[in-house]
């Protein structure tokens, strides 16, 4: 399997900085409160500082979806999406270890992380525009059909793993209690993106080995090396 973006991404994003990580050995049962704790912490206090809607990280994206021609009020990153909830509520709703701990990660850096059960993806995942004939799997368990040149993650059976980008992922790759084996994937467009994708995938990286018996493998890909094999 492996997961890439499609040049067409490339050409129009160069400033993209996608950073992935794979991992399988994730089992039930973990505890993951006091790591959660903690990036909530640098959550609160950056939000002290300003809304969400004045981070680099946000602003940058968007940029992008206004480029891609969304109202970045209406469509917004899966990043602003969770600090707008935590600046209100002061806390995510818990779903599964892994992704509490990525969501919490993704609130600290202001950075959008997408977390995928592989075993759901035909073959692979690229970043691409939609044709139209793609399906998306909504969490209300119903399809629908991205419009063309929306940006999506799509796989090797023309399924869409997520919508308008990092706006929503699909059910149909959810990860869940019984998911071992999992794709993340986080994408940063601002001026300090190199270094904090970096730093993200670093950390999730020690996490996932803090809390489970896993080696994650990650890299962080360019329009010059814009494939990760998994």
């Amino acid at each position: 399997m492996h997961f890439e973006h499609s040049s067409e991404i490339w050409g129009s994003f160069p400033d993209l900085v996608p950073g992935v990580l794979y991992a399988e050995g994730i089992v039930p049962g973990a505890t993951v409160e006091e790591s959660v704790n903690k990036f909530y912490g640098v959550a609160e206090s950056r939000l002290a500082g300003g809304p969400e809607s004045e981070f680099p990280e946000i602003q940058a994206w968007r940029r992008a979806f206004s480029a891609m021609g969304f109202k970045p009020t209406q469509y917004r990153c899966a990043s602003e999406s969770l600090l707008r909830r935590f600046r209100k509520e002061k806390s995510l709703p818990r779903l599964t270890p892994v992704i509490d701990l990525c969501n919490a990660i993704s609130l600290a850096f202001a950075i959008p992380i997408a977390v995928f059960d592989t075993e759901c993806i035909d073959q692979f995942i690229t970043v691409r525009h939609a044709t139209g004939d793609e399906e998306y799997l909504t969490f209300s368990k119903e399809i629908e059909n991205p419009g063309a040149r929306e940006v999506i993650f799509a796989d090797g059976a023309r399924q869409a793993h997520a919508r308008r980008w990092t706006n929503r992922q699909s059910l149909r790759s959810a990860v869940n209690e019984g998911t071992s084996r999992i794709l993340i994937v986080a994408e940063a467009m601002h001026g300090a993106a190199s270094a904090d994708v970096a730093r993200l995938i670093e950390a999730v990286s020690g996490e996932l080995g803090s809390h489970w018996d896993v080696s994650p493998r990650s890299t962080i890909l360019s329009a010059a090396s814009p494939r990760f094999d998994f």
